[in-house]
């Protein structure tokens, strides 16, 4: 690959000259400076002009023309590049498009929900090291906007630019996608341009088009509601005006913040009707009861001289819903909804020697309010730290009943594939990274059927069949059970799996790799890795390597055994660990599931039961909202740990063998 230099290349690059605004030669947001182009695929490039205008595209020694259609929409295709860059293409109409810093190597689209959208910004306290050495011309993201539309697809997106990445930039970067691409690099030696359009809370059925909703009818209806642009605004309108009822409320009825002195003020007593309270831990636990409305808590630490003056770092892990931090009466941050950590920065001179007053004023607008066990709470200076679990003082504010649901309106089927998807499905790429599913476990059984589509449907819209498509199967999230119990995200994650019977698709387990008190964990970089072993076999035809854990493959009930038989598992399988192999559980006709003894045989699995299960017909392993102790892989070719099996549930077809 060429040198690459220069930190100028990502400014605007394009110059516009020429005649009338009709007449002159457009492209779309994602064809602009920094772009990354995909290698060794033909490549299209595309834009608008005026009807039957001539347009000429010159690139990495090639020039090619074609001509617009009677909708001013023209396309010309690129014969197969190598990777390398920067490049320059110089495209002519009437008028003259420069584009400069342009990059070919693999592009990807990521898909998803939260998990994907989540920044590095949001983990940056787990990979400083990474952050701060991230500097990489040849790792880029383009960012798409939010945008819905249900009157049919977009051809352009309303906003986005292509950045490569830096320090300072990696920040916005999505962190799975961050992690996967620098994986790809490290590998491959090439540029990676990633496509980031996941959206927080979204279902499959978003991610529809509206030939695909036709195979779902009740989807379809749903999003036909929202073709009418009055009804969405009349939901917005009566969105907002709830929520500013509901604040409104809050501010003029919170004690806190009127009378002589706000609670705040480090100079009010804390005592009277200040009462104890811990935390970590939720207000409706601990006595104040299940009520919505603003809680203050307070606490009074003592400060060593040497954090005195000094700047610090006050985390206080995370807070549902909404917080303002004060320490000694100043206010020192506030995050208006749970999910991101609590990091507050504490500017020199507002801590002192001896007593400090921390008070948090929470506002919570439904179910538990409080503060998250199992996270950071401390003050960290220089040299010291300030443990902050334990005791504090709480005092209600206002009672409020809760507050109405929002309704989200890019949750809704089809939108967000008309504004997001639509306008990128002329720009080639290698292929699709996803993690979403987290908003469909309450529908798991339908799971296999909708995601299967999303598949189906963007491979068509791509007409780059069949496009690679690789997925995270969802992470452990929830309080741990020693008994085996029926789980809907075990249900979502067999969908998942199961959804690997379509071609050219490949799966991370993620299992192992959750919180469980946290939908959003904070370890990106196995997933983003994971996801770039799947995509080496997958999209790469990349064999040398274990790319996936143990697989399924089939079961027989032999006497008083069972044997579980596994794919992916050439050199062998292990006990991640060491010791007892734990995840196994067996069934009988009646469906009620025991905890099993397994051990491990070669490429099998071999599980004895007791007489609480005296003839079992059916398996299941890691089948847990958080599954604990699972820990059944593979070798790798160094017979070093390889990756985690999925969870799977499975039944005998001929019941028990003799």
């Amino acid at each position: 690959m060429r040198n690459i230099i220069g930190k100028g290349w990502l400014l605007s690059g394009m110059i516009l000259s020429g005649l009338g605004a009709t007449a002159q030669v457009k492209v779309p947001r994602l064809v602009s400076d920094g772009m990354v182009l995909q290698r060794e695929i033909p490549i299209h490039i595309w834009g608008w002009a005026s009807p039957g205008e001539k347009v000429t595209v010159k690139f990495g020694g090639e020039t090619v023309s074609g001509e617009t259609n009677d909708r001013g929409k023209w396309q010309v295709t690129l014969s197969p590049k190598k990777a390398g860059g920067p490049f320059v293409m110089d495209i002519n109409g009437i008028n003259h498009i420069w584009l400069k810093n342009i990059m070919v190597g693999e592009v990807w689209v990521c898909g998803g929900q939260s998990n994907m959208e989540l920044p590095m910004e949001r983990v940056k306290e787990k990979y400083p090291d990474v952050i701060a050495h991230s500097e990489n011309v040849a790792i880029r993201q383009f960012r798409v906007p939010l945008r819905y539309d249900f009157n049919g697809p977009r051809e352009n997106l309303s906003g986005g630019r292509w950045e490569s990445a830096n320090p300072e930039t990696v920040l916005s970067f999505s962190a799975v996608a961050y992690f996967f691409a620098r994986s790809i690099n490290e590998r491959y030696h090439v540029p990676v341009g990633l496509i980031n359009t996941a959206v927080g809370g979204t279902p499959a059925e978003a991610w529809l088009s509206a030939d695909a909703l036709r195979l779902f009818p009740e989807y379809a209806a749903d999003a036909a509601r929202y073709a009418d642009t009055s009804n969405i605004n009349k939901i917005i309108e009566g969105d907002r005006k709830a929520d500013e009822s509901w604040y409104s409320r809050v501010w003029n009825e919170d004690k806190g913040m009127h009378g002589d002195k706000p609670w705040y003020d480090p100079s009010n007593p804390a005592s009277g009707d200040w009462k104890p309270i811990e935390v970590p831990g939720y207000w409706a636990d601990q006595g104040a009861g299940n009520i919505n409305g603003v809680v203050w808590y307070r606490r009074d630490i003592d400060v060593p001289a040497s954090m005195a003056g000094q700047p610090a770092k006050l985390l206080l892990g995370r807070i549902v819903d909404r917080d303002s931090v004060y320490v000694n009466g100043r206010l020192v941050g506030t995050i208006g909804y749970q999910y991101p950590p609590r990091r507050y920065e504490v500017p020199a001179g507002v801590l002192q020697s001896g007593k400090n007053t921390i008070v948090v004023r929470v506002i919570n607008s439904a179910g538990k309010g409080g503060f998250v066990p199992d996270k950071p709470y401390r003050l960290v200076g220089a040299k010291d730290t300030v443990d902050l679990k334990g005791q504090w003082t709480y005092r209600v504010g206002m009672v409020s009943g809760p507050l109405q649901p929002q309704t989200f309106i890019q949750y809704k089927p089809m939108g967000v594939f008309n504004g997001m998807i639509a306008p990128l499905t002329d720009y080639t790429i290698r292929g699709v990274i996803w993690y979403q599913g987290e908003s469909d476990v309450e529908k798991a059984a339908e799971y296999q059927a909708s995601f299967s589509a999303v598949i189906a449907d963007w491979r068509r819209h791509w007409n780059e069949e069949p496009l690679p498509f690789i997925f995270v199967q969802l992470a452990g999230y929830g309080p741990a059970v020693e008994k085996p119990q029926e789980s809907k995200q075990a249900e979502l994650r067999e969908a998942q799996r199961m959804t690997l019977s379509v071609p050219r698709t490949g799966m991370a387990v993620a299992m192992d790799l959750g919180e469980w008190n946290d939908l959003h964990p904070l370890n990106k970089e196995d997933v983003g890795k994971r996801l770039a072993l799947s995509a080496g076999h997958v999209a790469y035809g990349d064999n040398d390597m274990i790319w996936t854990g143990p697989q399924y493959h089939s079961m027989k009930v032999k006497g008083e055994k069972v044997h579980v038989v596994f794919n992916d598992a050439e050199s062998g399988l292990i006990v991640k660990g060491g010791g007892e192999l734990h995840g196994f559980a067996v069934a009988g006709v009646d469906g009620r599931w025991e905890t099993a003894k397994a051990v491990i045989e070669g490429k099998n699995v071999v599980i004895a039961w007791s007489d609480a299960v005296p003839n079992p017909v059916a398996v299941r392993y890691a089948w847990a909202d958080n599954p604990q102790g699972a820990n059944l892989y593979n070798r790798d070719i160094l017979f070093h740990d390889g990756l985690p099996a999925p969870s799977f549930a499975a039944r005998a077809k001929e019941g028990k063998v003799k």
